[in-house]
Formats: structure tokens, C-alpha cells, sequence
């Protein structure tokens, strides 16, 4: 136990080290929420308008930040002042709101504890040092500025009490994530399919009504207890409103590497070649090239894509999943099917963030600790998706602090499964060695290596970087400034698209 709590103790000096730099707007989003919920009836939390930053995280979320503003008030009142509070960066601001990422990661460190607990000490080390010292927790919560960590604290949580075999348990705390952010909806098909198959069928038609029957109930109340007080005045249709803005587009203002850059590449691609062949285009209402997106999503060739078609696809591409669950619904692969629903979330879904790869990312380093194969995969995917957060940071101060913790992660990856697949290769080799009553040798098979493509590739991530950072200015100065940021989308769109593919075929081999 004593060196979880050094693993604790090293990342903590650290993030309050990043206290001083800097933070998006989610910065004053988070504190206009403070405001809000501290200064207005909870039937106005929805519907106020004073800032452009509204509130649109379920009720569970709301009720944090108004917990939060409790201790806000105490510290800086100005913090939790609806108008006088806009835009307040005092340091007592700053500091009070970092504090408060670094105290809830608190609910990580106790999901991460659980899962590791029946873990070998190599094992469990490994698992502390790839999740608690996540380079994309740091750059997205402790510099970017969010509570991820929190979140997924409660999905490692709940993953961690089905992988147990208690299902209600594990239920009941997804319930709960789900009222607190509802973007981890993607994965809910695996839970219903799984917790009706494997909590409630095959127990007889009494027992298996009962269970299901306690299950709901669970769910209802947890949803109860988050929106029946809005039910009650009348504001559900507001805050679903507020929840599900759908008028976003297809596109965040920095494209997230997912199927979508292909489409609208190959749009931009069509457009080109058919003027050269004389046709007239009229420009799109907003540009995906801009920088910004409007309230539409505007194709000028192909077909417009709408959120029931993302919806419909995800569905789609989720299915062998979900098949796969009801036939073999085993504990121990609920890891894989909830990162693999999360990845079919992040390549198919509606005005996707770069920031949801941490919602497969992170589920899958427990599957990675345990399988070389998977270790190998993780390797690749996690060093992509860490790669593809660089653009939020964009200053130049921070730069070096988003090129070291990549480096040091992946160095610290392939030091650990080397280390730990070596290691366990050994192990092997001394048991069949006793059992066959003389010297065995070792397979070098079953070593951790970086395969030719995965090198190729990653060196690729290199010459991006470098083009970026330094020749892209130098040749062409201010011009195409969305340049640089759609190269890192679309190739890191390549990574995670074979991830999507390597993640299927292995579920379909379960």
C-alpha cells in the first residue's frame, strides 16, 4: 500500500505544479456553474442565460457544483457571483478550482486500488503508474481544465464491481455516471444487454422477474433522484434541451481524428476536382476548414449527415459487441466491450470532442496489464490519442510540458511491458521447466515488441510535429492555419481507426 501512496504523491506535486498554466474556457464554464447554481433557484439552473457558458451537464453534475460552491463562497465570493464573477481569474479562482480536479481524482485512485487489489505487484504497479499517471489526465484536467478523472473514476468503479460479479453494484454506479455526464451513454446497450443476461436470465422466471425488477428500480431511483426535482418545476424538456444540443454540427471547431475527417476530406476533394471540370459550388453556410462550426453541418458534394444517421451507425458498428455479450457475457471481458462501445462512440458519433478517447483509452490499460497482445495495441493507440490533445494547448509555454509527458509516458510503457511480459515469460518457463524435470528455454514470442508498422507509423506522428511546429510556419506563415491541426486529425484518424478494427476482431475471436 505504501507505494500507491507514492504513486498518489508524485502526480499530485505535479499537478499543483501546473496550477499556474494555462486553461481554456472550460476554466470560466466550470466557475459560471459555481455561479449559477450557488446564486439561482434550481428551477432557473437550465434556463439562465448571463453567460454564454450555460449549463449543460446532467442534474448529478450540477448538484457537484453547487456542493463545490459551498466552500467557493467561503474562499472568494466573488467566485459564485452570477455578474460580477464573469470571467474572474483571480488566483484564489484559480487555485480553488485547480484544487478542486485535484481532490476529486481522488475517486480514480480508489476505482484504480479496486481493480488492482487481485493483481501480482508488477501488475498492479504497471496499472497505477499508465492510469493515475496518464499524460492525457494531465493535459485535459490539469491544464486544459475538467474533471475527467472523476468521471471515470466512477466508470473504472463500475467495471471493477461487475468484473467482481456484483451487478447491482456495478449498475447502480453507472446510473449514477450517467446523471452526472451523459456523453458515457454510448456504452449503455453493453450494460443493459450484459446485466439482463447475466444478472437476470437463466435464474428461473420468478427469480429472473425479481432481479429485474430490483435493477430498475435501482436505475429509476437514481434517475429519479437526479431529475425529479427539475420534473417538478417543470424544467425536464429545458434541461434536455440544454443536454442534447444537437444544432452543434457534425464537427467540433478542432476536427476529432474519427471516420468523419475522411468524409469531410473526401467533400473537399470532390468539390475541387468537379470545379476543374466547370461545375459551381455555393460555399457552405459554415466551413470545417475555419476553424470554427456553425449550427449546420454543410457538405457541398456528399450527403448532409444528420445525428439519427450517427446514432444509427454507432448502433451499427456496436452490434457484434452486443451479440457478443449476450452469448459470452464473462466478467472478465466487460472491460474490453465498454472501451470497444466508447470507440465506436468516438469514431461514428455526433460532434465527437478529441477529449472521448480517454473514455476507451483508460478502460482499456486494465486489459493491457493482463495480455501481451493487448499491451501492444495500447502501446499504439495510447500514444495516437495523447498525440491528437496537443492542439489544446496551443500556447508556447506549454509546449514542452505536452512533448515531455508523451515521452515519459511512453517510455515508462515500454520499459513496464517489457519488464512485465519478460518477466511472465520467465515465470512460465520455470514452471514448465519443473514440470518436464529439466532446463526449458524460453520463447522470445511472447516479448513485448513495437512492430515495423507501429514504428513507421509513430515516426509519421514525428513529421507531423515537425512540419507543424516549425516548417509550416516558415513556409507559409499565417496562411492555412488549419493546416497543421487537420494533418494531426486526419492521420491520427488512420490510428484510431485501425483501433476500431483491431478492438472488432478481437471481440470477435472472444
Amino acid at each position: 500500500m505504501r507505494e500507491l501512496w507514492w504513486y498518489i504523491g508524485v502526480v499530485t506535486c505535479l499537478k499543483l505544479l501546473l496550477i499556474p498554466a494555462y486553461h481554456s474556457t472550460d476554466f470560466e464554464v466550470h466557475r459560471n456553474w459555481l455561479a449559477l447554481t450557488r446564486s439561482l433557484p434550481l428551477c432557473q439552473w437550465y434556463s439562465d442565460e448571463t453567460s454564454p457558458w450555460t449549463l449543460d451537464y446532467p442534474p448529478f453534475f450540477a448538484f457537484f457544483e453547487r456542493f463545490l460552491s459551498l466552500f467557493a463562497s467561503l474562499v472568494d465570493p466573488k467566485i459564485v457571483h452570477l455578474h460580477e464573477g464573469l470571467n474572474c481569474k483571480s488566483p484564489t479562482a484559480i487555485y480553488f478550482q485547480r484544487l478542486t480536479v485535484i481532490a476529486s481524482d481522488s475517486c480514480l485512485f480508489y476505482a484504480i486500488h479496486r481493480l488492482a487489489r487481485n493483481f501480482g505487484p508488477i501488475r498492479r504497479n504497471l496499472l497505477w503508474i499508465l492510469v493515475a499517471w496518464s499524460p492525457m489526465l494531465v493535459i485535459v484536467d490539469h491544464i486544459h481544465f475538467q474533471y475527467n478523472g472523476f468521471l471515470l473514476g466512477l466508470l473504472l468503479l463500475s467495471i471493477s464491481f461487475l468484473m467482481d460479479g456484483r451487478d447491482l453494484a456495478g449498475g447502480f454506479i453507472f446510473a449514477v455516471l450517467l446523471c452526472f455526464k451523459h456523453l458515457f451513454a454510448v456504452a449503455a446497450p453493453v450494460y443493459f444487454v450484459y446485466l439482463l443476461r447475466h444478472y437476470c436470465w437463466g435464474r428461473g422466471l420468478l427469480k429472473g422477474f425479481f432481479r429485474l425488477s430490483v435493477m430498475g428500480i435501482t436505475v429509476i431511483s437514481v434517475f429519479a433522484a437526479a431529475y425529479g426535482p427539475f420534473a417538478y418545476h417543470g424544467q425536464i424538456q429545458q434541461v434536455l434541451l440544454r443536454m442534447f444540443p444537437f444544432g452543434r454540427g457534425l464537427s467540433h471547431s478542432y476536427w476529432a481524428p474519427n471516420i468523419w475527417v475522411f468524409y469531410i476530406i473526401l467533400d473537399k476533394m470532390l468539390v475541387f476536382m468537379l470545379r476543374k471540370l466547370g461545375f459551381s459550388f455555393n460555399p457552405p453556410i459554415s466551413s470545417f476548414t475555419g476553424g470554427l462550426v456553425g449550427d449546420v453541418s454543410s457538405f457541398s458534394v456528399l450527403p448532409k449527415i444528420t445525428p439519427l444517421t450517427t446514432f444509427i451507425i454507432v448502433l451499427i458498428a456496436l452490434s457484434p459487441s452486443l451479440i457478443n455479450v449476450w452469448s459470452k457475457p464473462q466478467p472478465k471481458s466487460f472491460s474490453r466491450w465498454v472501451a470497444f462501445a466508447y470507440t465506436c462512440g468516438f469514431l461514428f458519433g455526433w460532434h465527437v470532442h478529441e477529449k472521448a478517447s480517454l473514455h476507451f483509452v483508460i478502460p482499456l490499460t486494465v486489459l493491457a496489464v493482463q495480455n501481451l497482445e493487448d499491451a501492444m495495441h495500447y502501446f499504439l493507440l495510447s500514444i495516437v490519442s495523447c498525440y491528437s490533445l496537443f492542439p489544446l494547448l496551443f500556447e508556447r509555454q506549454e509546449y514542452p510540458i505536452r512533448v515531455l509527458l508523451l515521452l515519459l509516458h511512453s517510455l515508462l510503457m515500454w520499459l513496464g511491458f517489457s519488464y512485465l511480459y519478460r518477466k511472465t515469460e520467465l515465470c512460465e518457463a520455470t514452471v514448465a521447466a519443473n514440470k518436464l524435470g529439466g532446463p526449458h528455454k524460453a520463447s522470445s514470442s511472447g516479448e513485448f515488441k513495437i512492430c515495423s508498422m507501429t514504428r513507421i507509423y509513430l515516426f509519421g506522428l514525428v513529421i507531423i510535429e515537425l512540419y507543424g511546429q516549425f516548417l509550416h510556419p516558415y513556409l507559409l506563415g499565417n496562411d492555412l492555419p488549419f493546416l497543421p491541426l487537420m494533418m494531426i486529425s486526419t492521420y491520427c484518424a488512420l490510428g484510431m481507426t485501425y483501433s476500431w478494427i483491431w478492438q472488432l476482431r478481437q471481440i470477435i475471436r472472444l
